[in-house]
């Protein structure tokens, strides 16, 4: 029973790495490359991997027996780990740990949807593990997001995008949970400032903003 668990789980951890085929001698060389570490009672707690068969161990798949709990990646080489996978209890991808900077810090979560497709990232724009931007995706590409600048724990920035371009920029400079201004761009660049007095949702033109010499810092 102990030697079917290790073997279900270096088969899982070889399905997930890069450039093994189903061929049996293939499998069996990435296989000798993996070395397993085990508690005191013999079970497995990790499974460390050599994907290029280079010597150096660049794969490290954190287990409860034979169950995969996180497998940590230094995917370029470098000697960081610049990829996280968190799986749930039914060994199903939760989330993807990033490190924006490519230092070894992670400071983004990315979650995907059923089609595989990224659906959000969450950022920790200060890297101390507090989320303070919400990204959300369609089709692979950015449409909305939203910010706490203020490290209150809630929103206070909201942006839209079509495609690459940045469309509107909205703030809660009220503390009321809701937008009271809003910058609103035009394809040409072209920008109106927009109020809410109220926070109920109706944004009335006060003044036409010159074109902006470059898109606003969105962070």
């Amino acid at each position: 029973m102990r030697l079917r668990r290790k073997l279900l789980a270096a088969s899982f951890l070889l399905a997930l790495a890069d450039g093994v085929s189903g061929c049996s001698s293939e499998r069996d060389a990435a296989r000798a490359r993996i070395t397993p570490d085990y508690d005191r009672n013999g079970k497995l707690q990790l499974l460390k991997y050599d994907s290029q068969g280079n010597g150096q161990v660049d794969t490290w798949s954190y287990m409860d027996g034979a169950r995969v709990v996180r497998i940590d990646m230094d995917e370029d080489g470098d000697g960081s780990i610049d990829r996280w996978e968190y799986y749930g209890p039914h060994q199903k991808l939760e989330k993807i740990g990033l490190s924006r900077r490519n230092d070894g810090r992670e400071d983004a979560w990315s979650f995907v949807g059923a089609d595989g497709a990224v659906q959000r990232i969450e950022v920790s724009l200060q890297r101390d593990g507090t989320i303070d931007r919400v990204e959300y995706y369609e089709h692979g590409v950015m449409v909305r997001a939203e910010d706490d600048t203020n490290a209150d724990g809630a929103v206070d920035k909201w942006e839209t995008y079509e495609g690459a371009r940045l469309t509107s920029v909205a703030f809660d400079t009220s503390n009321r949970g809701v937008p009271d201004r809003r910058l609103t761009y035009g394809s040409a660049g072209a920008a109106t400032m927009e109020v809410d007095p109220e926070g109920d949702g109706h944004f009335q033109p006060i003044a036409a903003a010159p074109s902006p010499s470059r898109v606003p810092n969105t962070r």
